[in-house]
């Protein structure tokens, strides 16, 4: 899927699809988003060096995709997205998968003006083109309303760290 959507417009940026090159920024984006969510940075710098060698296997064959916005040639806000192994589900009876966004940030230097809208309505479209029809995410406070405001709702999911 080289292709990009052209539904959806990002004035005065470039868009494309991640690529395995990007996973510094990945990286680097992944541990802002959730240092700004009120993460414990020792506990970060852990998961970064956890997180890195699981990206690359993932970038490399496809398993993570997504899109990233460029300010001339500089990263300014990018999207994670998985297709997931799931059994038949109420949401999802005949499919066994769902779509996963994750790592969406947006710089600050260029928030506020609706990228991340925009991202999710791309990664609604990517996924609605891989034949998924249920996608599911894991929102920070910033980012719910965002979602919400998308017609992303919230789920009954509980979890529990064991350990």
């Amino acid at each position: 899927m080289n292709d990009l959507p052209t539904a959806i417009d990002f004035p005065g940026l470039t868009l494309r699809r991640l690529l395995p090159g990007d996973h510094a920024m990945v990286c680097a984006h992944r541990q802002a988003m959730f240092l700004e969510a009120g993460g414990d940075p020792h506990r970060l710098k852990t998961m970064t060096e956890h997180f890195g060698p699981w990206l690359w296997a993932r970038l490399a064959d496809g398993r993570y995709y997504g899109f990233v916005l460029l300010d001339d040639a500089q990263p300014v806000a990018a999207i994670g997205l998985m297709t997931i192994e799931w059994p038949p589900h109420p949401a999802h009876p005949d499919q066994e998968q769902r779509g996963y966004v994750l790592n969406v940030y947006v710089e600050p230097s260029h928030r506020r003006q609706g990228l991340a809208s925009k991202l999710m309505r791309l990664a609604e479209s990517e996924f609605a083109e891989r034949g998924l029809d249920f996608a599911v995410l894991h929102a920070t406070d910033v980012g719910r309303p965002v979602y919400a405001g998308l017609g992303w709702a919230a789920t009954t999911e509980m979890a529990k760290a064991l350990g």
